[in-house]
């Protein structure tokens, strides 16, 4: 890819998208400039990714062909005031939180802009994200396709309707949060029964990780895939009763409902 991408905001997100995209080999660090608040940020993201950054929004608005807005929702509001005088018509600008609707994208720039509501999470580090995106009217096909490009370079991305963006945080982009306390909570189990804590981590990491690819990569029902394990008085099933009696199940629907409720009123707030 030969576009140069700004990143206004380069915290932990930010960082993630850009070390994915550097190691996947789809741009040069000299293709990527971002903006930080402070001095340290800036420092760190020199010294780690190559990449040109600063503290100047407006020039990074001009000179960006793909401008990524990777700050707080409550910050939006004030960057874009700053920058709306600056962006070319011809640059599609993604924004990477979470609540940003289109209209309220449109809104706060005061004309027509191109922009690609998306919504990563941090496994994109690892070239094992996966990634949202919602573009406006305004963004042709070839524009999508190439936003498409960056997302897939550090793993999977997928387009949807709007109206579907506020549970996107729950299941995608907040989600790795509650696997990690899962994954945590397996090995704070086995350490109790006295094994070490750095065997227990990689084991009930790994498993989380198979079991992921199974579904994935067979197509098969997770419901059939976890029957499959479920060997009749077996110590399986006996692991999915406990689950069940402690409502498992219905602690995840509720946080995925909460999590969801909070992508709205962070959307509301930035209006």
């Amino acid at each position: 890819m030969n576009k140069k991408l700004g990143f206004i905001g380069c915290g932990q997100m930010g960082q993630a998208m850009i070390q994915g995209m550097i190691d996947a080999g789809l741009v040069e660090a000299e293709q990527i400039a971002a903006t930080a608040l402070s001095d340290e940020t800036i420092d760190f993201v020199t010294d780690e990714y190559g990449i040109q950054i600063s503290n100047d929004n407006k020039r990074l608005a001009r000179e960006s062909e793909i401008l990524f807005l990777a700050v707080k929702p409550y910050v939006y509001q004030g960057v874009i005031q700053e920058i709306r005088e600056e962006v070319p018509e011809d640059t599609v600008v993604v924004t990477v939180a979470a609540g940003i609707t289109l209209d309220a994208m449109k809104e706060a720039f005061g004309k027509n802009v191109k922009v690609i509501r998306s919504m990563p999470n941090t496994p994109s580090l690892v070239g094992a994200g996966m990634s949202v995106l919602c573009p406006n009217d305004f963004v042709t096909k070839q524009e999508l396709a190439e936003v498409m490009e960056v997302f897939e370079s550090f793993g999977e991305a997928e387009v949807v309707e709007e109206k579907l963006m506020d549970t996107v945080p729950a299941l995608s982009g907040s989600s790795p949060a509650f696997v990690y306390m899962f994954i945590e909570a397996m090995a704070d189990g086995a350490v109790n029964e006295g094994f070490p804590r750095d065997k227990a981590y990689k084991l009930a990491a790994q498993s989380v990780m198979g079991a992921a690819k199974m579904v994935l990569e067979t197509g098969r029902h997770p419901g059939d895939l976890k029957d499959a394990v479920c060997t009749p008085g077996g110590t399986t099933i006996a692991g999915v009763t406990k689950l069940e009696e402690e409502g498992f199940r219905n602690a995840v629907i509720q946080t995925m409902g909460a999590c969801t409720e909070r992508s709205r009123q962070l959307g509301k707030g930035t209006k």
